[in-house]
């Protein structure tokens, strides 16, 4: 006992008591701020998503129940990171001036790891820059398992997403490995809403009228259809002419879709066109096509 106060003072060990107190007592209230903040977010998000007023509202609240777990999964992350680094930062600064309080030089120490932390960030550079991206990208929620993106080079689906690399599988079955901090710019085609188009082709001197308002009931009995109403946030609209050729006339149709739904409603909405044109007696281009003039 001798020997340790002839090392350190009593003062010096209330002094690190003291230190080592507040260390915990203070990583315990941040991280309680941090799981509070968390927890509110989370119950914002989800009062928001029980408020859908009209049936496109609806159907995207069901889509962003769908996706509760990735959200909650996320922001989790995001607390256990923030978390982690808050402990990080408290303790190295506790351990600091515990070792100030013995009167352990620092300046070597210092010294050594900021010469150590600058090898390390050239060596690194890369590595840091895909573990930020990755923060980031996770912190806005740009992209999510599931979700169809594009990231410039390649379009797939989100297989996983980490801190450093993206897995995407493209449609024809490869997977593909992007580090987060190549990527430049990225579009999401599963978020919020999805767009079909259609062109309807027909013979270039049909009357577009005539045209327009059989495409107009097409979409009014596809919009009442029960297949759809999960899947269409609004009535299918006819846009009109959209390009004119020495054989064709070509109408173009819209609907608002649920994300990722527009496939299957363009191919129905083609196949239901063609054949409500082909009932009304309106030529399609190919009747045109091949024939010479005596």
């Amino acid at each position: 006992m001798d020997s340790l106060e002839a090392w350190i003072s009593t003062v010096d060990l209330i002094t690190i008591a003291i230190v080592i107190a507040t260390a915990v007592i203070g990583r315990f209230l941040l991280v309680r701020l941090v799981r509070g903040l968390t927890n509110r977010t989370l119950a914002r998000a989800k009062l928001r998503r029980e408020r859908p007023e009209n049936r496109a509202e609806r159907i995207l609240a069901t889509v962003t129940l769908a996706n509760e777990e990735r959200f909650q999964q996320r922001t989790a992350t995001l607390g256990s990171l923030i978390s982690n680094l808050i402990s990080v930062a408290i303790w190295i600064i506790a351990v600091l001036t515990v070792l100030a309080v013995l009167d352990v030089p620092l300046a070597p120490l210092l010294t050594s790891a900021g010469v150590g932390g600058v090898a390390l960030a050239f060596g690194a550079q890369s590595l840091v820059k895909d573990f930020l991206s990755g923060i980031f990208m996770i912190m806005e929620d740009q992209y999510g398992v599931g979700d169809l993106v594009d990231t410039g080079d390649v379009t797939g689906t989100v297989e996983e997403v980490g801190l450093r690399v993206t897995r995407l599988r493209d449609g024809s079955g490869t997977v593909w490995y992007v580090r987060n901090g190549e990527i430049l710019r990225i579009g999401n085609q599963s978020q919020g809403w999805s767009t079909a188009i259609v062109d309807v082709p027909v013979a270039y001197d049909e009357d577009p009228a005539k045209v327009i308002a059989i495409l107009d009931e097409v979409a009014a009995e596809m919009e009442s259809d029960a297949t759809y109403s999960d899947v269409l946030l609004d009535k299918p609209a006819v846009a009109g002419v959209n390009a004119v050729t020495t054989t064709a006339m070509t109408i173009r149709m819209t609907a608002k879709t649920a994300p990722n739904q527009q496939w299957g409603v363009q191919r129905s909405l083609l196949e239901r066109s063609l054949k409500a044109l082909a009932k009304a007696g309106v030529r399609s281009p190919a009747s045109t096509l091949g024939v010479v003039e005596p």
